[in-house]
């Protein structure tokens, strides 16, 4: 079961990143926050580069057609970012993460369409079960006890979910043998790319980037370094996790993500609330827990074939 601890690693790692993207979002990037944050993981997240170059040298020896591959799915990656940041924006850490359970439901979906793959019943009942899950997160008991319908989060994170599930379709439509080090390397470099592009291209972006930058410096790069270092971390833990138990087995736990997330906004909430605040008002909790739970639910039938 050692396998189980290091998977759970993770997602852990992931739900610390969220909760700074946040707080980046909301104490230092407020004007063109998503573009600068992007801007600012592109110029960190070249920094490991040689690193993984040196633990896989063959990064560069693949075929052309593999290595356009590898490109797209790292520009799908910039475009989860992009989305997530842009829903992260206007929603809490614990919700949005939510709808990321929908990445397998897609991906599902489009291994079906694309590579021919076959659903079970008992897959179609999951997939069901884990959207039901994301339509009641999808709701928000506003001041006046009335729901509210999160716009400003579904449509960014359904996206975001949609191209993360067509970035591990595409990985697999050409057959390339799942390689962290590879996998790592042409998504920090595309990112590092697109990142240089906006900086140039986009003035409001880059403006605002300088002066965070400027105004901040300390605080902008040792968040941003931190962050790159847990994202790493996270991906790492994954991959041990792989060489030990079932890769079916190892994706299960990612569904935690969204357990750890919540678990951390209410600490922040509760101990740190200068540092992030969530809502934690039980009508405001209870829906996130129920959700949270029917889409494990959900995740794990998926899973366990």
């Amino acid at each position: 079961m050692i396998w189980f601890f290091i998977a759970l690693i993770g997602p852990f790692m992931y739900a610390l990143t969220n909760h700074i993207d946040k707080i980046l979002l909301e104490k230092y990037f407020k004007e063109g926050g998503v573009g600068t944050i992007i801007i600012l993981s592109s110029l960190i997240s070249v920094i490991p580069l040689p690193f993984f170059f040196f633990a896989d040298k063959a990064v560069l020896d693949v075929g052309f057609i593999k290595i356009i591959a590898l490109i797209a799915v790292g520009i799908l990656n910039a475009l989860v970012l992009w989305c997530y940041l842009l829903a992260l924006k206007n929603e809490e850490a614990s919700v949005a993460i939510v709808f990321y359970q929908l990445v397998p439901v897609f991906a599902y979906i489009l291994g079906y369409f694309i590579l021919g793959e076959v659903l079970t019943h008992i897959q179609l009942i999951a997939m069901a079960i884990i959207i039901l899950g994301t339509t009641i997160i999808s709701f928000e008991i506003d001041s006046e006890n009335n729901f509210k319908l999160r716009r400003k989060t579904i449509i960014p994170m359904l996206a975001a979910s949609f191209f993360w599930a067509l970035g591990s379709v595409i990985f697999k439509a050409v057959a390339l043998e799942e390689n962290v080090w590879r996998s790592l390397f042409w998504e920090h470099l595309t990112l590092f790319l697109i990142g240089i592009a906006i900086f140039i291209f986009i003035r409001s972006y880059r403006t605002n980037f300088l002066l965070a930058l400027r105004n901040n410096s300390k605080a902008v790069l040792s968040l941003g370094a931190t962050n790159e270092f847990l994202y790493i971390l996270g991906n790492l833990a994954f991959a041990f996790a792989y060489m030990l138990a079932p890769i079916a087995l190892v994706l299960l736990t990612d569904s935690f993500q969204s357990i750890f997330a919540l678990i951390v906004g209410v600490f922040l909430t509760i101990f740190f609330p200068k540092i992030s605040i969530e809502k934690i008002q039980a009508k405001h909790l209870w829906p996130k827990i129920i959700a949270i739970c029917i889409t494990g639910i959900g995740t794990y039938l998926l899973f366990m074939k």
